[in-house]
This record gives C-alpha cells, structure tokens and sequence, in this order.
C-alpha cells in the first residue's frame, strides 16, 4: 500500500475525488467534470470514458449510437448484442462502421484476436444483428487466422463428432451456458489446421472415422459448419489411429480434440487402446507426438502425458500457440508456471 501526496491542486481534488472525501469540483480534470455532468444530466454531450463507466447509466439511444461509433475493436466484438438492444443498428452508417472496424486488418492485429474469440462472438450474435455486421466477424476470422502459428511435417487432425460433443464448450450453467458447443471448438481447430498447414488431413470419428474433405481455400467458418454438421453417434478415440495405422501412415503429429465423455475407453489392462494404437504408430514414426485437447476435462485421460504425449484441459486460443511449442520442443514441463510468470502486472 501506498500513500501518494497530491503535487497539485489538480491532483489533490482528484485524490478526494476518488476516495468519495470533500474535494473542488472546479479543479477535477476535465474528463472528470464532462462525466459527472452527463450522469446527472448536466449536459447531452457523451464522455470518452471506459465503456464500463458508461453502461449501468440509463442512457439514450443516441448516447448508444456514441459510443458505439468510437468504440474499440474488443468492446466492439464483446458486445454486438448489447448495440443491437440499444438500436445503434437502426443508423445504417453505424452498420457501415462497425463492419469495417471489425473486419479491418489493422484493428485485428493490434487486438491480437484469434478464431475462437471470433467464432464465440458469430455464435452467439442475435438475429438483431444486420448480415453486414456478422459477415464483417467472418472477414475477421480469415485475417485472425494469420495469428494462428503454422505446424511442420505431416499433420493428422481428429476432431470427435459424436453425440456428446453438441454440448455447450461450457457445459450447461445456469445464466452462463455457451452458444458455441464442443463440436463447433473441435471443428475450428481442424479448419484453422488445414487453412494453415495445407497437407494436414482430417479426420473426424464417431464410432468410425467419417469420410469428409476440406477444402484449405474454403472459410473457416464453411469448413467448420461442414464438420459441425456430421454429429452423432457414440465415440470410438482410437479409431483415427486405428485407420492410420492399417495404412501404415507415416506423421509427425496428431491432434484429438474430443470431450470428457470420450476419454473412456480402457479395453486392455495395460492401458487404453487408443494408447495401444499410438504406440504402434510410434513404432513407424519414432518421433511423432500426440496432442489431446479435452474440451470439458474431469480427470481422466486417454493418454498419459509423457514426452511425446501432450494433454491439454479446456480450450482457449492459447491452445494454438502451446501445441507449437510442444512440437518444437519448446515447451518444459513447467511450461504453465512460466506462463504465469512472464504475465506483466499493470
């Protein structure tokens, strides 16, 4: 704890200001008056204050339409539906402006936005929102893809799209249920797999590897609504290695994405037969590695993580980044402590 002395008569009514003691409202800065005056009305004019300040005010729809106009591109992408309540969408050059901050290159890089903050965000905007607005998120994602770190060697992609996986990513939470489900997390990565890695192969399995071709030149979100759409049926982990292996495939890395229910097939004493199989396909590719990536994660594990074997609970963005990592062998085995400490504190 600190005790910082006002230098400044300026600074002094600011200190009192914020610690709710008696303080010279003519002396506060400028922004400061500009938003004590609109909140009580004082004056129409909308202050350039973080959006959070703003928003448990009753505002008008022309103090929305504000706001939205010199919005940043995250508050922007975090609240579409908010806008469309609030009519910003009615004023057809706010449509304008909003599809291009979102889909513009620029904004995108400095965001440092990836595909899943973008696929949440197409999921869950409402009818209210105007097809420019939700194309303008699909554009985005084509750019966010260039955030997505490229893979080498041959890649093999298995998503599960079984039953299980039309589930919301979040399970079902009262108040806080995700529009986007499993399946959809598991066909994002296989689209942004092949888009950036064009020999990558997928294949997604329920109690059989399915026959589905994607096109590395189609959007993202058209081959993921390709995948999406296969669901169903129960859940076979090892089938993809199986299919492999019957062919005598020849890889350098293999990504599961599943969810908690797959993680269950314990057919032999030794172990799973998704780890037997693996061990197999090791057995032609001595440095292969494998990456499993369990949306909803409870405990338990198809493959034990080892040197070559990755687990990785939940998904985020980050996920993309990590699985670079462990393929180049860049990632130690305290590699979450060292996340954490290299995170700056403001």
């Amino acid at each position: 704890m600190v005790h910082p002395k006002p230098k400044t008569i300026g600074q002094e009514a600011f200190y009192g200001y914020l610690l709710d003691r008696p303080h010279d409202a003519e002396c506060l800065p400028a922004v400061v008056r500009q938003y004590e005056a609109f909140k009580k009305g004082e004056s129409p004019e909308v202050p350039d204050v973080p959006f959070l300040k703003l928003t448990a005010l009753n505002l008008s729809e022309e103090a929305w339409a504000k706001i939205a106009a010199r919005a940043s591109w995250q508050t922007t992408r975090m609240n579409l539906n908010t806008f469309a309540r609030h009519g910003v969408f009615t004023r057809p050059h706010l449509v304008q402006a909003i599809a291009n901050r979102l889909r513009n290159p620029e904004a995108i890089s400095k965001a440092r936005v990836f595909p899943y903050q973008l696929m949440a965000a197409y999921a869950m905007a409402d009818s209210a929102i105007p097809g420019e607005v939700r194309e303008a998120l699909q554009d985005a994602m084509e750019i966010a893809i260039r955030n997505v770190p490229a893979l080498t060697g041959k890649i093999y992609v298995c998503p599960d799209v079984s039953g299980s996986m039309s589930a919301p990513v979040t399970g079902y939470r009262k108040g806080a249920t995700s529009a986007v489900r499993c399946i959809d997390v598991a066909a994002l990565v296989a689209a942004a797999m092949v888009r950036k890695n064009g020999s990558a192969e997928v294949l997604p399995f329920e109690q059989n590897v399915m026959n589905v071709t994607l096109n590395p030149r189609d959007s993202i979100m058209t081959n993921a609504a390709k995948l999406a759409a296969i669901g169903g049926g129960g859940t076979n982990c090892s089938a993809p290695l199986a299919l492999l292996n019957a062919r005598k495939a020849a890889g350098d890395l293999v990504i599961f994405i599943s969810d908690n229910e797959s993680w269950v097939d314990t057919g032999q004493a030794r172990g799973t037969v998704t780890m037997t199989e693996w061990q197999r396909f090791k057995s032609r590719n001595a440095n292969a590695k494998l990456v499993c990536i369990d949306v909803q994660p409870y405990g338990t594990t198809q493959a034990k993580e080892r040197a070559d074997i990755l687990n990785v609970g939940g998904f985020s963005d980050a996920v993309f980044d990590v699985i670079a990592q462990f393929q180049t062998a860049s990632l130690q085995q305290d590699h979450w402590i060292g996340e954490i400490e290299a995170v700056t504190l403001n």
